[in-house]
């Protein structure tokens, strides 16, 4: 399985592998880092059998004929949160409770940080300017990994940045960004159910390999199921897998993931429209590219 990088929102998929859910299942599963979009890739290439991927991938993959199968989604709704210093906040007396319209006009001239330039954090923060009524053109982005976004942030490089956890919990903790939307609060009110933690095979694989289908999604089940079941220890392991962060930090950040972890973790239909609008209303994908069907692209066989 590729993963496309090391984060808290992938608690379900490392339950599965550190505390034997697979391995109950009779299935040895090996995981490798392929940073970004390459790990959607080593699965189209056969290098991989299993990818976490975005569902926006997976739909602009097959807008391009290239059609792939989700057979789960461990996020379905997205962790994110837009940051902005405290500083900006305080000057124009910002309040948490106003209309996202309104919170979303505080990056108004602002530079924010982004994992990569068209990159589903990306899409977030330019339908969040539009919401509030802003060109997201006319907001300078710099394309930075966390924790250097993080580093570029705490010097004053960045008026803000948008990200999963654990990095936008680290600056709320220590107080210095407050945040101003969040798809876990409902910013927009259509982003979720969403996917930003599916998990993308080849169709003939599991046509061919249907049985190693069913022990991957009855693994990644149990994995889910035990954020919920076992938060305790869940928590204890989110703790061990990221224990340079501060203790507080790791607990923000497992509330999220709870948030937007599933239990089943199923793919839908309504995950793949979700994620398709985020692009186009993005300006990331042109409406006409849109698919006129999903079947074919997902199942919940596996998760049964």
């Amino acid at each position: 399985m590729a993963l496309p990088a090391d984060v808290m929102q992938f608690l379900g998929i490392y339950a599965a592998q550190d505390l034997g859910f697979w391995k109950r299942e009779g299935l040895e599963v090996k995981t490798v880092f392929i940073a970004g979009v390459g790990s959607f890739n080593a699965v189209v290439s056969g290098s991989a059998d299993f990818s976490v991927s975005s569902a926006a991938a997976l739909t602009r993959a097959a807008a391009h004929g290239q059609r792939m199968l989700a057979i789960a989604n461990m996020i379905d709704k997205p962790v994110w949160s837009i940051v902005v210093s405290k500083a900006i906040t305080d000057a124009a007396d910002f309040d948490p409770k106003e209309p996202l319209a309104e919170r979303a006009k505080l990056m108004r001239g602002k530079k924010m940080g982004v994992d990569a330039v068209n990159s589903v954090v990306h899409a977030y923060l330019r339908i969040i300017a539009k919401a509030g009524g802003l060109d997201p053109d006319s907001i300078l982005v710099a394309p930075l990994a966390p924790p250097d976004t993080t580093a570029a942030f705490m010097r004053g490089a960045l008026d803000g940045f948008v990200g999963g956890p654990p990095w936008p919990q680290e600056v709320l903790e220590n107080g210095s960004a407050v945040q101003i939307a969040s798809p876990m609060t409902g910013d927009p009110d259509w982003i979720a159910p969403n996917g930003s933690g599916v998990i993308v095979t080849r169709p003939q694989f599991c046509a061919e390999q249907r049985s190693i289908c069913v022990k991957m999604g009855r693994g990644l089940s149990a994995g889910a199921r035990f954020i919920h079941e076992q938060p305790e220890q869940a928590l204890a392991l989110l703790k061990q897998h990221f224990s340079r962060f501060a203790p507080a930090v790791v607990e923000r950040s497992f509330q999220a993931v709870v948030i937007g972890t599933p239990v089943p973790p199923t793919m839908t239909a309504k995950v793949l429209a979700n994620s398709e609008r985020l692009n186009i209303d993005a300006g990331l994908m042109a409406p006409s590219d849109r698919l006129k069907s999903y079947d074919g692209l997902f199942t919940d066989e596996f998760l049964r």
